[in-house]
């Protein structure tokens, strides 16, 4: 289909992070099934499982695509199944499939053995969410509703590519659980609905995540890792131009001192001058891949549990770096967009999800539709 001026894009991404840890930790002769959308058109994929956080090997035994009622079988060096090693990747064999713009398939694949599910996120979002079902259906088209359920949390498949005409390019959001929710979604459907027809949002996110800490025990590990150990493995992305960065919320909202909790010391609470140390290192490693940079503001917390007036100036400090340095390609001003206009340290009452950290879902289109034009075009 495409002979000249052609490209790698990827179309699909999400982080890979660690499970809660549960005695139920391992699965068994499932097949996990998840929607890609794909903003452009191109004649093959590539998929790339992961296994980045995983303390074991894992097997995958058979995958597959399926669009418009098609199966398109999946190979990994001409075989069906694969195996990935712990802290590795695999990418697969070119898959010849002609995608139309603005179409989603489905990705399925089954573990037949006993698999340690350890390498996952959770994400949500309108365009967001699939499904597992007992035993090998990676060729049914509908899952027998008796056998299967639904999930927001993906296992492994972390990258989908599609060779594409040249020109059309990725844009990468990178952050916590306020990314891992729905605004990249809305951020796909904004350039659907204005016709930014060659960008595609990848989301790379992980629940909990800080920039400066992680956790070394089995109740938090899952709040995922610290940014030195993230960034490196989850923002090149084939076919990316540009970084969206907002994280740093945790960092200040975790700490609350071992007399209420063992594993959260005041310790861990970065000064205003650490956290930005912490971003200027994000920033000159996307500099590094030849990426533009812009970050986010941080969201209101007014009203969190662990608010707090030390809290409110350390976010402060960190949003006025961010929207005053001349160090990044520009700044998205998420808190102007989502506060309150006459108490800013609060979300305006229609974008707060309730908890007073993350927005509600149209406090996340908020967000979609503060990026800046100039990234998605």
């Amino acid at each position: 289909m495409y002979q000249q001026n052609t490209t790698w894009v990827s179309v699909w991404g999400n982080a890979v992070s660690i499970s809660e840890n549960r005695p139920e930790s391992y699965a068994k002769n499932i097949t996990l099934r998840y929607p890609v959308y794909c903003p452009f058109s191109g004649d093959k994929l590539q998929l790339t499982f992961d296994n980045y956080c995983g303390l074991e090997p894992i097997t995958i035994h058979k995958t597959s695509i399926l669009y418009k009622g098609c199966f398109y079988p999946v190979t990994f060096g001409g075989k069906e199944s694969a195996k990935i090693n712990a802290g590795d990747n695999l990418i697969s064999d070119e898959i010849i499939i002609d995608i139309t713009a603005q179409d989603s398939f489905f990705v399925s694949f089954y573990l037949g053995d006993y698999t340690s599910m350890r390498s996952s996120v959770f994400v949500s979002g309108p365009l967001s969410g699939g499904q597992y079902a007992i035993g090998d259906q990676t060729e049914t088209e509908t899952f027998p509703i008796d056998i299967c359920r639904k999930t927001n949390i993906y296992y492994f498949l972390s990258n989908v590519a599609l060779h594409t005409q040249a020109g059309n390019r990725a844009v990468i959001c990178y952050g916590d659980s306020i990314t891992a929710q729905a605004w990249p979604d809305y951020l796909s459907l904004r350039c659907q609905k204005e016709n930014y027809n060659h960008t595609a949002i990848i989301r790379r996110a992980t629940s909990g995540s800080r920039i400066l800490r992680e956790y070394h025990n089995i109740t938090y590990e899952s709040y995922g890792l610290m940014g030195c150990n993230r960034f490196d493995h989850e923002v090149p992305t084939v076919g990316a131009d540009t970084v969206i960065i907002q994280q740093g919320i945790n960092d200040i909202i975790h700490p609350v001192g071992t007399d209420i909790n063992p594993f959260r010391p005041m310790s861990d609470l970065p000064t205003a001058a650490e956290l930005i140390d912490g971003l200027k290192w994000y920033i000159e490693k996307a500099r590094s891949y030849h990426y533009k940079v812009y970050v986010g503001t941080l969201l209101p917390i007014k009203g969190w549990r662990t608010y707090a007036p030390f809290r409110e100036d350390l976010k402060n400090a960190y949003n006025d770096f961010i929207r005053q340095t001349d160090l990044i390609d520009g700044c998205i001003d998420f808190d102007q967009a989502l506060r309150d206009s006459k108490d800013v340290a609060a979300f305006a009452n229609a974008y707060d999800s309730g908890d007073h950290l993350h927005p509600s879902l149209d406090g996340y289109k908020a967000m979609a539709d503060a990026v800046l034009p100039e990234l998605l075009l």
